[in-house]
């Protein structure tokens, strides 16, 4: 979506919106740090982001990496800054063209800043000599692919402080094709407010869009604004100064500055502000919790399906995906990217060329094997690893090797049951709660349009003993309310489905659509989960050091035990799939596990039993 038409929106409701701008980090663990930032400021409610460009190198390429990254994984419209700074046009033009690719629709066109080593600026060898040049080169390539911005500056720029000349390279700029205005971050609102009336005076009607920077510690404040040469209010550093030496101090009275600098640029007819977030969420998060524009349980963030749905390219009208991936939304999108059935907006037959290999991007286990082994402890029993997951069911710990999340409010109605199947020695990796039509504007369960309702059928996966698989199965089959699919690593497989078709999990109804569909379970996509499973728990087992307890308790469960879904498509009724349990515990689930005796811990092969419900070894509780 062009940013033109999100400012033009906002504009159109009222409603105030914001945006985020991020740099590439000069370390792996930093990038990785980053996207985990991302990830989760992605909850404030940003209408787009943006990603500074570093010229040439590296860095550059790690721009259109975080470009496509933000796009296709994190599903956050980006905006790509691009620099006539040591690019020739061919550079230029393999930089668009990732863009492209990458599903963006949106460039920030800049001269940039001269490198480091030279004082003043010069146009690289085949390279543009200034922004509208580079705007007028990318209109013309994509023609109106892309909505070009484009620098403002109210207090002046490096190396020219002249106002009516600046403003004249800005009509150039918008005369070349740009759409949108971003400004240098100030602080002085009333010469910004005199600003925006300079550049109305020229004729210059496109949205305006001011760049804010909130204030971290005092020392970081005072370095940017002596880098940019800004003017801040004396009133400002009569605050600041006496608590310079206090951060937590700085920021609680920088939210306050900076949420006043706001409401005053806002009372001017903006109806955006851009934060330059430094790659920190604290200090953003403050001023918009002062200016209450945060989401909350009473005005949550509304999305339009309930997955955070890719702007990669020819995946925007994606509505459909099997549920078996909702904590992993960037493995799904890498193994599914070249699937043909997303331009059509449906996801069909997935036994055409679908899913990729797992040894693509962001499919494994991600994290160095120590800070795994710190993550999630070395385990010696069943008991350990059920407990660990009841630490994740109740939010102590933020992720386990299946989910890359913390676990959502919408958890919380079944939450108890969840923590009482894994005491019992069932390893729960997925579930949702059924929902008989709440509204779509419900704090938690709500999404998609107004006005409409949204369903849910009970649904849980877990991992289960060999042990006790046939009675859960024969349980399962004895009631025609349930659907299951079951299977082991090695693809010994049973299921009751009907078909291989879909089976809707999650639907909305809402005025003037059809039902919408967009979470289902599907035959080939749960046994092309199940090698990603299997595989997440085997990287698991191999942050362990060989022939360790924790390294051979895990890969014999990965090795012998079932991963098993099943849907009650009685939307209406809640308990029954758990109830489907009761009575059913893992043997010797506490006794802790050695080479030696490797039979103990439920995780020995079942005796007299197959695959199909049939045997015994059921161990029952009290």
């Amino acid at each position: 979506m062009h940013i033109n038409e999100m400012l033009a929106e906002a504009e159109k409701t009222g409603q105030p919106s914001f945006s985020f701008e991020y740099f590439p980090p000069k370390t792996a663990q930093g990038v990785q740090n980053l996207y985990d930032r991302m990830e989760r400021m992605y909850d404030f409610g940003p209408k787009f982001i943006d990603i500074t460009w570093g010229a040439g190198g590296r860095i550059a390429e790690l721009t259109c990496d975080m470009v496509l990254q933000a796009q296709a994984y994190f599903g956050l419209e980006t905006c790509m800054h691009l620099t006539c700074t040591d690019m020739g046009e061919e550079k230029i033009n393999d930089a668009l063209r990732k863009a492209y690719k990458a599903g963006c629709t949106n460039i920030l066109a800049l001269r940039g800043d001269p490198p480091r080593e030279k004082e003043k600026w010069v146009a690289t060898d085949g390279g543009f000599q200034y922004a509208r040049d580079l705007v007028a080169h990318i209109r013309k390539t994509y023609g109106n692919h892309f909505d070009i911005g484009v620098a403002g500056y109210p207090e002046g720029c490096d190396d020219n402080k002249d106002e009516e000349s600046l403003l004249d390279h800005l009509k150039e700029k918008v005369d070349m094709g740009a759409t949108f205005i971003v400004t240098q971050m100030f602080y002085d609102a009333d010469n910004f407010v005199r600003w925006v009336g300079k550049v109305r005076e020229r004729g210059i009607t496109i949205p305006i869009v001011p760049g804010i920077m909130p204030i971290a510690t005092y020392a970081s404040f005072v370095r940017r604004v002596n880098h940019m040469n800004c003017k801040v209010p004396e009133r400002w550093m009569t605050i600041l100064e006496p608590i310079k030496n206090d951060d937590a101090a700085v920021r609680e009275v920088g939210k306050t500055l900076v949420a006043e600098l706001c409401r005053k640029v806002m009372s001017a007819g903006i109806v955006h502000l851009h934060f330059y977030t430094m790659n920190l969420a604290q200090a953003t998060r403050m001023v918009l919790e002062e200016l209450d524009w945060m989401p909350t349980t009473t005005r949550p963030r509304k999305q339009a399906l309930p997955w955070k749905q890719s702007l990669a390219l020819g995946r925007r009208e994606e509505d459909v995906r099997p549920i078996f991936w909702r904590n992993r939304n960037k493995s799904y999108v890498s193994r599914t990217q070249d699937w043909d059935e997303f331009p059509n907006g449906r996801w069909g037959d997935s036994r055409s060329p679908a899913f990729g290999e797992l040894d693509a991007y962001g499919i494994g286990l991600t994290g160095t094997n120590e800070s795994n082994r710190k993550r999630w402890g070395e385990p010696k029993s069943v008991q350990d690893i059920t407990s660990l997951v009841v630490k994740y069911i109740q939010r102590d710990i933020p992720s386990l090797p299946w989910s890359e999340a913390p676990l959502t409010t919408e958890s919380d109605a079944i939450t108890d049951d969840l923590i009482k199947l894994n005491q019992r020695g069932f390893l729960t990796i997925n579930s949702q709660p059924a929902v008989d039509g709440v509204k779509s504007t419900h704090s938690v369960y709500g999404w998609g349009p107004p006005n409409g309702y949204v369903y849910q059928k009970a649904y849980l996966e877990l991992l289960v003993s060999p042990e006790l698989i046939p009675e859960v199965i024969r349980r399962i089959e004895a009631n025609p309310d349930l659907s299951y699919y079951a299977v082991t690593q090695t693809g010994n497989f049973t299921t009751n489905a009907p078909s291989e078709g879909p089976n809707a999990v999650t639907w909305g109804v809402f005025p003037g659509k059809e039902i919408v569909q967009p979470t289902i379970v599907e035959t080939i996509s749960f046994l092309a989960w199940k090698d990603e499973a299997f595989r997440l728990g085997m990287d698991w087992a191999h942050c362990h050091d060989a022939n360790s307890p924790s390294r051979i308790l895990i890969e014999k469960i990965m090795s012998e035990w079932y991963l098993i879904n099943i849907v009650n498509n009685d939307f209406r009724e809640q308990r029954t799939i758990f109830e489907l349990f009761d009575g059913l515990m893992v043997k010797d689930i506490d006794v802790p596990f050695t080479a030696s005796n490797g039979q103990a811990n439920g995780i020995h092969k079942e005796t007299n039993g197959d695959s199909t419900g049939k045997g015994n070894g059921v161990v029952a509780t009290a």
